[in-house]
């Protein structure tokens, strides 16, 4: 592996910047914003230095715990921005190259060699040592994570805590949902490769593909012409759950930017209304740009004011898709910097959200229609927990389908998903 010198002082750089702001800040800087905004600066790079740069970056943020013990700094101060200058940093990308088995360039020991002497002297030549070095750290600072975070996932998870963090940890497939409505998976597989686009088709679900190969989809002809979106399975799992039909009216009470609200759009061939809610505009405005790419003119947007905005749609939907706020926990793979800014206390807020939403939105559903509760958390507080707290409470409800999935089992993201119907007393 070649190294430009340009290049990995780019990292570095980056690095500073994300590790140096406080994870628990407002002011926070996250790996994809960091990461996107360097390649933007620099679009002379080729596809090889980009793919290096992004990789880099985030395999160090993901096992910035990892690297910074083999670094040998002090483990209390992995997450202290105090404690953070382009040196601490070198040495961290030092152990990481080493760690893939590349050799050191020679340029380090030119420009940066102070930074090597600060290590034993047969550190980097040792592979015997460097396995014993990495032994001597425990299950949280080798897959890296806080520590009260692998006490989190064990309390919730007991014996499958470990295989789930290991998961997390590894780099996840891309999947794309086919656009129905435009084109078909084997067409797509088609229209791509004349693009140099690699994506192959899978037998767990009929709108997905894999792409094969990473590469910028979002520049492709296809995507402009919203021949598909960037979509996991699980996600396209959930919007299967909802178990939509042509005509229907649903809303996607907690809609975001709306991937579950274009992907229901396509399944209900664009016939019906879809209502998309959310609190922030900005998201709606991108869900707009978004339903009009991919053709889909049944969608309508509303920003959620206050509860009078729900209330004044009681009994209105044959579906009603609550995809709450949750801790997100189910897709750190794709989010490393969340291991970072996740705290206990923001959980425990998650909680008791989920439940004001479950239990105030519960309204919009029509007499016969099924409400989906779906969350990409794998911790049962958010998931099962809080559905059997919901029919303890409100008992005429029943759970008529349930998914769990998880990354270590079936090799999707984390979500949870529950389809839930009414049961209505009969007429005498």
């Amino acid at each position: 592996m070649k190294f430009h010198k340009h290049l990995i002082e780019k990292i570095i750089e980056t690095l500073v910047v994300i590790f140096s702001s406080d994870v628990n800040s407002a002011k926070s800087v996250y790996a994809d914003k960091a990461i996107e905004k360097q390649l933007k600066s620099n679009r002379k790079w080729g596809s090889r230095d980009r793919k290096l740069f992004a990789e880099s970056v985030y395999d160090l943020v993901r096992f910035r715990r990892r690297y910074w013990n083999l670094a040998q700094m002090a483990d209390t101060d992995f997450l202290n921005p105090e404690k953070v200058s382009e040196f601490e940093i070198w040495k961290m990308w030092l152990c990481y190259i080493f760690d893939r088995g590349w050799e050191i360039p020679d340029w380090i020991y030119e420009d940066y060699g102070y930074i090597l002497e600060d290590f034993p002297e047969s550190f980097f030549s040792s592979q015997e040592d460097w396995n014993e070095a990495k032994k001597e750290l425990n299950f949280a600072q080798f897959q890296s994570y806080p520590d009260w975070l692998v006490e989190h996932f064990k309390q919730q998870l007991s014996d499958q805590a470990e295989p789930l963090l290991r998961s997390l940890n590894e780099m996840a497939t891309t999947y794309l949902r086919v656009n129905t409505l435009k084109t078909t998976p084997k067409e797509l597989v088609q229209i791509l490769e004349k693009e140099g686009v690699n994506i192959r088709q899978i037998k767990r679900i009929d709108s997905a593909v894999e792409l094969v190969e990473r590469k910028n989809v979002f520049m492709t002809k296809a995507f402009k012409e919203g021949l598909f979106e960037v979509q996991d399975v699980s996600s396209q799992l959930i919007g299967e759950l909802v178990e939509v039909e042509p005509g229907m009216r649903v809303v996607d009470a907690c809609a975001g930017a709306g991937g579950k609200s274009l992907h229901l759009g396509t399944l209900m061939k664009n016939k019906g209304k879809i209502i998309s809610l959310d609190l922030h505009d900005w998201k709606l405005k991108e869900l707009r740009q978004r339903a009009t790419r991919n053709g889909i003119d049944i969608i309508e947007v509303k920003v959620i004011e206050n509860l009078k905005t729900i209330k004044r749609m009681e009994n209105s939907f044959d579906r009603v898709l609550l995809d709450v706020p949750c801790s997100g926990s189910g897709v750190i793979r794709r989010n490393p910097d969340k291991k970072w800014k996740l705290t206990l206390e923001e959980i425990q807020r998650l909680v008791e959200l989920q439940w004001e939403i479950l239990t105030q939105y519960q309204c919009l559903m029509k007499k016969d229609g099924k409400l989906i509760y779906a969350t990409c958390s794998v911790f049962p507080e958010e998931n099962d927990l809080q559905i059997q707290k919901f029919i303890k409470k409100f008992p005429e409800w029943k759970v008529e389908k349930e998914i769990k999935i998880f990354p270590h089992v079936q090799g999707f993201d984390g979500f949870y998903g529950a389809r839930l119907v009414k049961e209505h007393s009969p007429s005498i």
